[in-house]
């Protein structure tokens, strides 16, 4: 097969960016009050008596994204069940590199907010890293990069969307309701029953993860979990232990192209909007912006590193053939690409209008200059 002139990582990037470059512009001119009142367009859904009504934001930001999620719980699973995650030996140096990159950077941000307990709450938005956008940026160095680097920063963000994914169960969960709970806690059961009976057919796994989504969204729980969930009790294998064909790898390749190219646009147009109206460049200097920024750029790539240099020199890891500790180091800086799950969890943390612009402030400036950087680096560490 013809590899294509533009690889898809290249393409839904791009189509990120744009979403992004949207936002902005809309966001700066005549256009942001319609903007505004977009997002906040009441829209519901009512079968009888019982009905469900969010601001069209919170649909993207709930509904779609749980959308997402699930394919980044399929992923997950596929990776860990079949891929380079399968591998302990494999595993350990970009488990180590996630750990730390999502240690040092919080460290970062907590030091800089510890004088402001308000902020604190932020604390894991540099933790986390885009794996599109990542990903994108790597594609565009082509045959200059290593096969082993692209696998390393996928396995590093693979597991960083599952670190996140702990992070939001646990630190952004709000008040919770044992009634919607214990719904979803029957549903669990009922798929995981589904599972263990040896039913592929995708369709009842599907109905069901509608009517968890629905319970764990009133349950108190981000609804977002819910697309993990459902995505774990999705078979592998069809009943002659096929997995080329199984159900888990069906559901993935369906699900791709719209969560590449339109729940993760939508959601980047959505929330990548900052009015720049009397920012100034005291802006930049704001301590939630700034930890931010400083965590996705410098906290990243020194965690990823140091973690990974520690691993190896414990022997609990090794260092791949075609890899080196400056390439390494630059997929921590690619990894400081935090955009959609810190824009994420950053609408988890803050709710206030002057926070929020300050996270969308520090994620772009941060991740923009990551993106940058990264590119700019490797081109030339791959010629050494």
């Amino acid at each position: 097969m013809q590899r294509p002139l533009i690889p898809t990582e290249v393409l839904a990037g791009g189509a990120l960016l744009l979403a992004a470059i949207a936002a902005l512009i809309v966001s700066n001119s005549s256009l942001s009050p319609l903007y505004d009142a977009l997002l906040a367009t009441p829209v519901g859904v009512r079968a009888g008596s019982a009905g469900l009504e969010k601001p069209l934001l919170l649909w993207i930001n709930d509904g779609l994204m749980a959308i997402f999620f699930f394919l980044v719980g399929l992923e997950i699973k596929r990776e860990a069940r079949l891929g380079h995650l399968a591998d302990p030996k494999i595993l350990a140096l970009p488990l180590a590199a996630a750990i730390g990159g999502m240690i040092v950077p919080a460290a970062i941000y907590v030091a800089l907010n510890a004088g402001n307990p308000s902020a604190l709450n932020g604390w894991a938005i540099p933790a986390a890293t885009d794996i599109a956008f990542a990903l994108g940026i790597l594609a565009t160095l082509g045959k200059r990069i290593p096969p082993a680097l692209r696998l390393f920063l996928m396995a590093l963000a693979v597991i960083d969307d599952l670190g996140a994914i702990v992070i939001i169960a646990i630190f952004y969960t709000a008040d919770l309701s044992v009634v919607a709970l214990g719904g979803a806690g029957i549903l669990l059961i009922a798929l995981a029953a589904l599972n263990f009976a040896g039913v592929r057919s995708l369709t009842p796994y599907l109905l069901l993860g509608v009517a968890l989504w629905v319970f764990v969204l009133k349950s108190g729980v981000h609804a977002t979990l819910a697309g993990v969930a459902l995505a774990f009790a999705i078979p592998l294998s069809d009943k002659n232990g096929d997995t080329e064909h199984g159900p888990l790898l069906t559901a993935e390749h369906a699900v791709y192209p719209w969560v590449t190219w339109g729940v993760l646009p939508v959601f980047a147009f959505a929330n990548a909007g900052v009015s720049f109206a009397g920012l100034g460049a005291s802006a930049l200097a704001e301590t939630v912006t700034l930890g931010i920024a400083l965590g996705l750029l410098v906290g990243k790539p020194v965690g990823v590193l140091i973690a990974s240099r520690l691993a190896v020199r414990a022997g609990v890891a090794s260092l791949p053939d075609g890899l080196s500790w400056p390439l390494i180091a630059g997929a921590g800086i690619l990894a400081g690409i935090g955009f959609t799950m810190s824009l994420f969890i950053g609408g988890l943390a803050f709710s206030g209008p002057d926070a929020a612009a300050q996270v969308r402030l520090g994620v772009l400036m941060g991740s923009v200059l990551a993106a940058v950087i990264g590119y700019v680096y490797l081109r030339r560490a791959a010629k050494a």
